[in-house]
């Protein structure tokens, strides 16, 4: 039996909030690093484990500091294959869907199933790499290029880049994407950026995660990981004030349990989905 999340708080789809969802496939991955399709369930597991205390037989959870009101249920793990299906049956119930995977390339089904309900959508993409290669398509590093029909380019944007190769810098010099590097928000400062960031986007919001987009520091366990990213807290920051704004979804990428260091990386995870369920 697959283990639930700790932040699931019912077992009735109907009256849940926000729903999560393993999709564990890493089918779509050119990465040295495997293990990312292990990440839905490990995640789940070092939840109960972490971020989880028993006294007297009775479990209590460690929530954000801002605690949350909402319902959560945790829908189980899909296939890729299953993903549209599944997200018609929350984002037109009003729901808000948490996905983890899995490699990246599972962000551009649930972005196109999404943008068939509600578009165009404003795309926050935390990443380390723009994944804007367009010489080669669905694939893990081709996730912008593919969704391109789907975004409002205008009102979407790149968090963390660091490490484009010279087609995704062209790719992104072409079709004027904002990008965020760490370095920016080290001069610049990160209620300076996250307001940059408030002012960008639009009402139809869907976030995109890869944790390759945090500095190795903290999340050592990914599948491609990069020195030289932002750290924890500067993700968090972003992501409650985005949460804050609205959104309609958001998704956890390319966690590599088998490579991290204590478990480090999938519970930063945890903890980041239950800050953006505190602040959605």
């Amino acid at each position: 039996m697959e283990p639930r999340i700790c932040w699931a708080n019912t077992d009735n789809f109907d009256e849940a909030d926000i729903v999560i969802i393993g999709v564990p496939d890493e089918s779509q991955s050119h990465a040295l690093r495997k293990g990312s399709s292990e990440a839905p369930d490990w995640i789940r597991r070092i939840s109960n484990l972490r971020d989880t205390y028993t006294r007297k037989g009775k479990k209590s959870l460690g929530l954000p500091y801002s605690d949350f009101k909402h319902k959560v249920y945790d829908y189980g793990n899909i296939t890729r294959e299953k993903i549209d299906e599944v997200y018609d049956k929350i984002i037109t119930k009003s729901k808000i869907p948490i996905l983890i995977g899995g490699d990246h390339s599972i962000s551009a089904h649930t972005i196109k199933s999404i943008s068939k309900r509600k578009r165009p959508l404003s795309l926050v993409y935390f990443d380390a790499h723009p994944d804007f290669v367009g010489s080669t398509t669905n694939y893990y590093g081709s996730v912008f290029h593919d969704v391109l029909p789907q975004i409002d380019i205008k009102s979407s944007l790149q968090i963390g880049v660091r490490t484009p190769e010279k087609e995704e810098l062209d790719n992104l010099q072409k079709h004027d994407v904002m990008v965020i590097t760490p370095f920016e928000i080290a001069e610049k400062g990160i209620e300076h950026v996250t307001k940059s960031v408030l002012d960008r986007i639009g009402k139809n919001i869907y976030i995109s995660f890869d944790m390759d987009c945090i500095d190795p520091a903290f999340a050592p366990g990914v599948s491609v990981p990069v020195p030289l990213g932002i750290t924890n807290i500067e993700a968090v920051y972003l992501l409650r004030a985005i949460a804050k704004k609205g959104i309609l979804g958001i998704d956890i990428m390319e966690v590599c349990p088998s490579y991290d260091i204590k478990d480090r990386t999938s519970h930063l995870a945890s903890r980041m989905i239950s800050e953006v369920i505190s602040c959605c």
